[in-house]
C-alpha cells in the first residue's frame, strides 16, 4: 500500500510536533524544514486539527501543536485520518467507481481485509515522541534555533 504525500507529510508535521509538544510553531517554518508548499500544509494542519491531533492559534504569535501527548498518539490513527477519502482501488470510492468486474468481483473483500491490517499494523504503534527520535529531534531543534 503506498501513502499519498498529504499523509506522508503530516506523519512528519506530527513527529516534528511530537519532539516538542509544548511549542507551537508556523506552518511557514515546517513547511520549510519538509521542504513543501505553505498552502499545502495548511491543509493538512487543517485536517489534523479537525479530527482534534492539532490546536491551531491565528495570528501574531500563532502557529500550530499537538493537542494531545505524543505518548498516547499511534501512526494508525493518523494515517486513517489523513488517507480518509483516498480509496485504495475504484471500487473503495463512496460512489462504487466505474469497475465493470462488480458486483462478481472477490478481490475488493481481500483488499478491504489487507488495508485493515496494514493500519492494524500501525496502530500497534503508540508513542509518536518515540518515534521522532532523538536525531530528527536535533535535527529540528538545530534548524528551529537557527543553528543550520
Amino acid at each position: 500500500m503506498r501513502l499519498n504525500s498529504f499523509t506522508d507529510y503530516g506523519l512528519r508535521a506530527m513527529m516534528l510536533l511530537a519532539s516538542e509538544p509544548e511549542r507551537s510553531v508556523s506552518t511557514e517554518e515546517v513547511a520549510r524544514l519538509l521542504g513543501i508548499s505553505r498552502s499545502h500544509l495548511a491543509k493538512i494542519v487543517q485536517a489534523l486539527a479537525a479530527a482534534g491531533m492539532v490546536v491551531t492559534q491565528r495570528g501574531s504569535g500563532g502557529g500550530f501543536r499537538l493537542a494531545r501527548d505524543p505518548a498516547g498518539i499511534g501512526l494508525g490513527e493518523i494515517v486513517r485520518i489523513l488517507e480518509e477519502g483516498t480509496p485504495i482501488v475504484e471500487c473503495f470510492r463512496n460512489d462504487g467507481g466505474q469497475c465493470r468486474m462488480m458486483p462478481a468481483c472477490k478481490v475488493k473483500v481481500r483488499l478491504k481485509a489487507a488495508r485493515e491490517a496494514f493500519l492494524a499494523e500501525l496502530e500497534r504503534y503508540r508513542g509518536l515522541d518515540r518515534l521522532a527520535g532523538r536525531r530528527l529531534q536535533r535535527r529540528w531543534h538545530g534548524r528551529c534555533d537557527g543553528e543550520n
